[in-house]
């Protein structure tokens, strides 16, 4: 396996994952849950991944005594099919969560996630599991759609991102992100399904959120609990609190991310004084890369290729930290992961079976996570819309269409594929196709066959309130 675990952790792994998880789950032995997912946040963003000027002291301490992935893929490289992906385990095409008309939902949207789509918190509930949802949501914000009607008992946060309704066309972003100008952006907070404040204060909802979380980790302590927090920030605008205000030498986005940073540190001290810390998976990673046209408002990929609305690397190689005290073995893991595997992951953790009944695009983690095994996923694939634009297979890359993220071109096909070494070649830029055209036809055929896997369904992105 390729990653910096030695011998004696990965013999040690053995000991340190109970019995329980390799075989029926005890109600007691059901482990917690906790995904910590940003918004925008790039692979170049953390301390611990490489940014000289933010401190994320929290996450790096997280990281030291968990595992700190390097190949952690979102699954796509935008808002909506993103959280698509990670709550059902499948890619956003198959339940027309990703769409060549739209790339997210707005507020005038019609559609959201199809109640026959099956999420983490649905299949977690049915095996004894509370569950909360606090952040973000971006599959819909008609009633039919929010997160109480997707398996989770609760909600707290705003249903889609946190720069829709924009009112003040004439300010620049970044103005009204210096001057604090939250009430230019007509963005709604629910409370569960009952809206509490509009526009919400943008300036306190990162420690709003986190209060919100702490809150429930509490109320949950005697589990098992699955928390989703799906933070706003740092999407555009960018806001922080007081207390985070010209903290960093990075300026208003490192105030932004210092303060989740923080924030991840307030979720571990309330899961260590409630004595649940031992029981406790926590996933930190982001729904796709950094908005690059934002310039100092929109992060880094660090030494990846371009950002979020791209598939190169930077659009979906996101930051990723897991963490389970004596139970994971620490370590940077160089293996594929991506958010997709969470839902499998969970289930099979707390004893129960991923859903049988349609196509799950996610892999059980298990292996890798406890030393035992190589990651189950050793492909990826990279749309851009509804179109499918790259295909990995082990290091190798293959571009079909390449496209720069949010600028004035068109798709340009790739006849033949651009080729690269994802392990000698990070940045993707020294194409090696001619090298090899016998991975290019290999990867050409993967790409054929998992085409004819998607069956075309109602895209949920396209409708729009009051239309046909």
């Amino acid at each position: 396996m390729h990653r910096t675990l030695s011998t004696l952790f990965l013999s040690a792994a053995a000991v340190l994952l109970p019995a329980a998880l390799t075989r029926s789950v005890s109600a007691e032995d059901k482990p917690n849950f906790i995904v910590v997912f940003c918004d925008d946040l790039g692979y170049g963003d953390l301390s611990g991944f490489g940014h000289p000027t933010i401190a994320t002291p929290h996450l790096d301490r997280l990281a030291a005594g968990g595992q700190k992935w390097t190949s952690f893929y979102a699954a796509d490289n935008v808002c909506t099919p993103s959280r698509a992906g990670l709550l059902t385990g499948r890619l956003p095409l198959r339940s027309g969560m990703a769409s060549d008309t739209k790339r997210v939902l707005f507020p005038d949207s019609a559609g959201g996630l199809p109640a026959t789509e099956i999420t983490i918190a649905e299949s977690l509930k049915e095996l004894g599991y509370a569950t909360a949802c606090v952040g973000k949501w971006h599959l819909g914000h008609l009633p039919e759609f929010l997160p109480t009607r997707h398996g989770f008992d609760s909600y707290y946060g705003i249903p889609y991102s946190n720069d829709m309704n924009r009112l003040d066309r004439e300010t620049s972003q970044f103005a009204l992100a210096e001057k604090e100008s939250f009430a230019a952006y007509d963005v709604p907070l629910l409370r569960d399904e009952e809206e509490i404040e509009r526009p919400v204060d943008q300036r306190t909802i990162t420690r709003r959120y986190t209060e919100e979380s702490v809150k429930k980790i509490r109320e949950f302590k005697d589990g098992p609990f699955f928390l989703y927090l799906a933070h706003s920030l740092p999407h555009i605008p960018l806001f922080r609190s007081a207390a985070f205000k010209d903290r960093s030498p990075a300026g208003i986005y490192g105030d932004v991310v210092e303060e989740i940073d923080w924030s991840v540190g307030e979720i571990v001290a309330s899961l260590e004084e409630t004595g649940v810390a031992g029981r406790t998976l926590i996933v930190f990673t982001s729904d796709n890369g950094p908005w690059l046209t934002f310039d100092t408002h929109g992060g880094s990929a660090g030494l990846l290729r371009d950002g979020k609305g791209s598939t190169w690397e930077g659009g979906q190689r996101v930051p990723t930290v897991m963490s389970w005290p004596g139970k994971l073995p620490p370590g940077v893991v160089r293996e594929m992961g991506s958010t997709l595997d969470l839902l499998p992951t969970f289930v099979t953790l707390a004893g129960g079976t991923p859903p049988q009944d349609r196509i799950l695009d996610g892999h059980d983690l298990s292996p890798v996570l406890f030393g035992t095994g190589p990651s189950p996923r050793t492909e990826m694939y990279f749309y851009q819309g509804a179109q499918l634009y790259a295909v990995r297979k082990g290091p190798f890359k293959a571009h079909f269409t390449t496209y720069t993220s949010y600028v004035k071109q068109k798709p340009f096909p790739r006849d033949p594929p651009l080729l690269y070494h994802l392990g000698e070649d990070p940045s993707e830029r020294f194409d090696i196709a001619a090298k090899h055209p016998d991975i290019v036809a290999e990867l050409k055929s993967l790409a054929e066959s998992h085409r004819k896997s998607i069956v075309p369904v109602e895209d949920q992105l396209a409708k729009v309130i009051g239309g046909e």
